[in-house]
């Protein structure tokens, strides 16, 4: 069979870098483009990915097997209209991941929040004693990378995004299910839609583990229930939270796993490691390959060594006299859950948050909750609104949002007024939040504060 030459639409992107090395590893030739270069499409030209920068047919190379492509990609993008004109067939990323990991058993993890840290650990509690294909939405620092891919896999790992409704190709052995908190209701209209969608990719899957908060909401014939509660199948309890480290006691159905350790940050991780273990219990119960390594010593060893994602609760500094922490929240129950850790942790300083918004429907939808959020904090900083896929919408701004929170201590700064600005305006704590590009600022704002 020859090698296949395949091109990729918005090949930056965190879901379309792990398939296009995915496909770099069978050796297939990987071309594509991306509106800026990145350190992923950096890692991928190394691996031997050819892209650009500029939307350019002539660029596009002859004869292309097939395209991939992401919904975040707008439909007059020139070489989107040229692979349309030419005939070329066109696969979205999620129609692609549904073909890879149809090809194996799999765990998915859904949730409006908590999905990525949750697709990790359960590739790093797997790898790599189990031969995986891992399918992150991040960077896994275990791994440093977003893609985990083992000698001839026997078992899938997939992040199941809910955009778009794109975890509807996917049909997992076991499917985890973090949150429904209402988003992308630019894709879906209305919280109902988006429920009714999580119940779709849940039916799919024959075994559902599900967080006990909406366990309600989602039926299933075969569901476990995850979380701190007494009533769940799975439950953490004992939960003793400090800097960098929990340590909790976990009751599952056949006993008791105790003193487990996972040096992270925030009830939430506790939840997510409860749900990580759960599935893997499930999975073991039909997957001799997960059952041969699913030890109570293997969890412990395993759990204490997860190194978290990038951009999840990350540290940046960590010093007597700075603290800077970056995280990827973009939606007002992340961030609360990000800003009341930090809080927890460290009660009593000062703590300044910058925060971009990502997407305009978002900021309109979530308007008042964003307010709410922003202002726990001690000083809030907005940048300018990031757009990603989407036009302006009149009046729906950063400044709309500040004039909404109620911390006397904010402001909007354009992203060349920051660095000046925190010069001279020193916070305890700093933190940086949100989905678009200020992660690009992570690094200048770190070697000079």
């Amino acid at each position: 069979m020859k090698n296949k030459k395949l091109y990729f639409l918005g090949i930056g992107g965190i879901g379309m870098s792990a398939i296009a090395q995915y496909f770099l590893s069978e050796n297939d030739e990987v071309y594509g483009y991306d509106l800026t270069p990145s350190p992923i499409t950096e890692m991928l030209t190394q691996k031997g990915a050819v892209i650009h920068f500029d939307d350019n047919i002539e660029k596009i190379p002859g004869n292309i097997d097939y395209v991939v492509y992401t919904p975040a990609v707008p439909r007059t993008n020139q070489e989107f209209q040229y692979f349309v004109e030419h005939d070329i067939p066109m696969y979205k990323r999620s129609q692609i991941l549904g073909q890879l990991t149809e090809q194996m058993p799999s765990i998915a993890v859904a949730g409006t929040h908590g999905k990525t840290t949750t697709t990790s650990m359960v590739s790093h509690l797997l790898a790599p004693e189990v031969s995986i294909a891992g399918f992150i939405g991040g960077i896994a620092k275990n791994f440093n990378d977003n893609l985990v891919l083992g000698h001839k896999p026997v078992l899938a790992v997939a992040e199941a995004d809910e955009f778009d409704r794109s975890f509807l190709t996917l049909h997992p052995s076991v499917a985890i299910i973090t949150s429904i908190d209402a988003d992308h209701l630019d894709i879906y209209g209305t919280r109902e839609n988006l429920v009714a969608a999580f119940q779709q990719y849940a039916l799919q899957s024959k075994t559902l583990i599900i967080e006990s908060q909406i366990a309600d909401q989602i039926q299933h014939p075969h569901k476990l229930v995850y979380g701190l509660n007494e009533n769940a199948d799975y439950y953490a309890y004992n939960i003793n939270l400090a800097p960098n480290c929990a340590t909790f006691d976990l009751h599952t159905p056949t006993g008791e796993l105790l003193k487990l350790q996972l040096h992270a940050n925030g009830i939430y991780n506790v939840l997510n490691a409860t749900a990580t273990i759960a599935a893997l219990c499930e999975e073991a119960k039909r997957n001799s390959n997960v059952k041969t390594v699913l030890s109570d010593e293997h969890i412990r060893t395993k759990l204490q060594t997860f190194a978290g994602v990038k951009r999840r609760f990350d540290y940046i500094l960590d010093r007597t006299d700075r603290i800077f922490i970056d995280d990827y929240a973009h939606h007002p129950e992340e961030m609360r859950s990000f800003i009341t850790a930090v809080q927890k942790i460290y009660p009593g300083k000062h703590i300044c948050g910058i925060f971009q918004p990502h997407l305009y429907t978002r900021t309109r939808d979530f308007a008042n909750q964003f307010a709410e959020v922003l202002s726990l904090l001690d000083e809030v900083i907005l940048l300018p609104i990031y757009p990603a896929r989407e036009k302006p919408i009149p009046g729906i701004t950063s400044e709309f949002l500040l004039e909404q929170i109620t911390t006397s201590n904010k402001r909007v700064l354009q992203k060349e007024e920051l660095l000046p600005y925190l010069q001279t305006h020193k916070p305890d704590i700093l933190l940086t939040i949100g989905a678009g590009d200020i992660d690009r600022m992570v690094q200048l704002l770190a070697e000079n504060l």
